[in-house]
């Protein structure tokens, strides 16, 4: 299972720049860009009612559950022996981070 983040789409459709929406949430263009492009396994429900707030739409419109094997963008199997794990940046988002052993 997947849940697909569809924000780019309601940020096209309310015509809002992603430096206007990651000002009115109060969170950094950069965490912003990694929601809207989905690169997260986790966001806050403050960030997420901020999100909706600023959007004046219902988290539904921004989150699409996807059945496994539908999603176009699974995650690639690497053979570098990496490990994938989850690393919480200053905003409060989840982001799956890739090292190799032995690397901090």
């Amino acid at each position: 299972m997947a849940i697909i983040l569809r924000l780019d789409r309601v940020m096209a459709d309310r015509k809002m720049s992603l430096n206007e929406l990651a000002e009115r949430v109060g969170i950094s263009n950069v965490n912003l860009s990694k929601i809207k492009t989905g690169k997260i396994s986790a966001i806050r429900f403050s960030t997420l009612n901020a999100i909706c707030s600023s959007l004046k739409c219902q988290p539904g419109d921004i989150l699409e559950f996807v059945e496994d094997g539908e999603n176009k963008h699974e995650e690639k199997n690497t053979d570098d022996n990496s490990e994938v794990y989850d690393d919480e940046d200053t905003d409060g988002i989840f982001n799956k981070i890739r090292r190799k052993p032995g690397m901090r």
